[in-house]
């Protein structure tokens, strides 16, 4: 897809291209067919057709990602996490090296190193990156899915945003097949800390494991989440600016 750069603005379709304005700028694509017959039968569409069916192969994958965890996501997601999933899902996609054009797959591509390492360390939220919030190590026991922060000191090692007085740090361990869509999640409690709390080992524990079957990927996130406590009740920082949700790792 073109970016349309120049004084000149235009929406609307001439010479078989659609321009149109969004929250990036002014883009311009290529018109389909105007036939729906034509598009599905024409030979001259034929990579066409393969990119729409990888396009919504890559976009239905993020889909299902999203929905097994949606709970999650609701603290911490920017307004681009689709968009930025679906692109991910695209790449992946194309490490399936296997099947034919057109028919490559998400969960052949999620099977090679590669695709692994794409989905790896995303961030659901870009406006706060994990690594620019929390800066201590995170070990991950992947048998278990639970995760350790030693001599985690929260004032010096977590970026907090003004009026924060605690922080919630939970995990989940997922299990799903992106080829039917099944899907398994497990969750850690929530671990609240006080922001002045001393350096203290923290162990966020799933104390169970979610079902796993052939085909399925294990992906394992964890959530950061800032609180203000005003007369002894933590209220939840809504403006979003700080709340991490990462993918640590993928199997």
């Amino acid at each position: 897809m073109a970016r349309q750069k120049g004084l000149l603005k235009i929406d609307g379709t001439i010479g078989g291209m659609t321009f149109y304005r969004t929250q990036d700028g002014m883009i311009v694509k290529e018109q389909l067919p105007s036939t729906k017959n034509k598009f599905e039968t024409d030979a001259s569409y034929q990579r066409t057709r393969e990119n729409a069916q990888e396009f919504g192969m890559a976009a239905t994958s993020g889909k299902m990602l999203r929905d097994s965890i949606r709970s999650f996501i609701a603290s911490a997601a920017d307004s681009r996490v689709t968009a930025r999933l679906t692109q991910i899902m695209s790449y992946i996609l194309k490490e399936d090296t296997t099947s034919a054009r057109g028919q490559r797959s998400v969960a052949k591509g999620l099977a090679t190193v590669n695709g692994k390492a794409f989905l790896r360390n995303f961030n659901f939220n870009n406006n706060a990156i994990l690594g620019s919030v929390v800066f201590k190590q995170i070990n991950l026991d992947k048998a278990t899915g639970d995760m350790t922060l030693t001599n985690l000191n929260p004032i010096n090692e977590i970026e907090y945003p003004q009026g924060a007085t605690h922080v919630t740090l939970k995990n989940a361990f997922m299990t799903i097949d992106f080829t039917t869509g099944q899907a398994f999640v497990v969750y850690s409690g929530d671990y609240n800390l006080s922001l002045n709390a001393p350096a203290a080992d923290l162990l966020i524990e799933t104390n169970t494991v979610p079902t796993i079957k052939p085909g399925m990927n294990s992906i394992y996130l964890i959530a950061v989440e800032f609180f203000q406590e005003v007369n002894g009740v933590q209220y939840s920082l809504k403006n979003g600016a700080y709340n991490c949700l990462e993918i640590v790792d993928v199997d």
